[in-house]
């Protein structure tokens, strides 16, 4: 692994961490990095959106199939999410297989959407034990500048509330390249607030230079009313009043956010 950070830079983020300071300025709680969403990016996915947070830069397609549910939940579709951390968007990353903070990524993602109830999975059935629609998720970072799973979350949600189905024949053989008019229904806009744990302070959304020297990272997804899943990385724990401020503010943060989703 390539470190970004060199021991003196080590030093001076900890120390400005320290007295609750950052390298760009912000205070530890102070709201999201510049943040962008630009919408329908692919002509060739039913919906797609490019997300840029401060200098990280995330795509997100959506795919729609047509496929058999699984055996226990015979009458609800299926979401599957897919990352991919290409080289180009940073020299820690290799080709090949997906690594573990790629299956994480992609977890967490997946679960901010699923547990929100964002898509009605029942809705998703075409008929019950046979057929149903299958959404494909897949984030392609472009570069990574910091915090890749809130940049991945909004665009995937940004994607999604963009998406329509697939036409159909009359046999339910996909006609992919056309639409249809039927819009994939979006109950609500899960929105991820991720939070790093410095020196012993917290500090939202952290630029790289910062992920290298984080302890801890707690990452939490709500939606307009409630919390809906929470996700603990790294070996520093959060105290119950460090995790009640986090979700205070990520309520808090989340309602300016989903101001950017059209």
């Amino acid at each position: 692994m390539i470190k970004l950070v060199d021991n003196a830079q080590v030093e001076f983020i900890l120390g400005l961490a320290a007295t609750k300071k950052r390298l760009d300025n912000r205070k530890n709680f102070e709201g999201f990095r510049e943040t962008q969403i630009e919408y329908d990016v692919s002509m060739n996915a039913e919906g797609s959106a490019r997300v840029k947070l401060g200098k990280t830069d995330v795509t997100a397609g959506i795919k729609i199939g047509i496929g058999e549910p699984f055996a226990d939940r015979p009458d609800e579709g299926v979401i599957i999410v897919n990352v991919e951390l290409p080289p180009i968007a940073s020299p820690n990353f290799e080709a090949g297989p997906p690594r573990e903070p790629t299956i994480e990524l992609a977890r967490v993602v997946d679960r901010g959407i699923r547990e929100s109830g964002a898509i009605d999975l029942k809705k998703l059935c075409i008929k019950e034990g046979e057929k149903v629609w299958i959404v494909y998720i897949d984030i392609y970072a472009l570069n990574h500048s910091g915090n890749l799973f809130d940049a991945s979350s909004f665009a995937a949600v940004a994607a999604l509330s963009k998406t329509f189905f697939p036409k159909v024949d009359k046999d339910y053989n996909v006609q992919y390249g056309e639409k249809s008019k039927k819009k994939l229904t979006i109950k609500r806009l899960p929105i991820s607030c991720t939070f790093a744990k410095i020196a012993g302070k917290i500090f939202i959304d952290p630029s790289l230079k910062e992920e290298e020297v984080m302890s801890g990272r707690l990452t939490v997804t709500c939606s307009e009313d409630m919390v809906h899943a929470m996700q603990k990385g790294l070996q520093d724990g959060f105290s119950a009043s460090e995790v009640d401020k986090c979700v205070a503010d990520a309520m808090k943060v989340s309602k300016e956010l989903r101001k950017l989703f059209k």
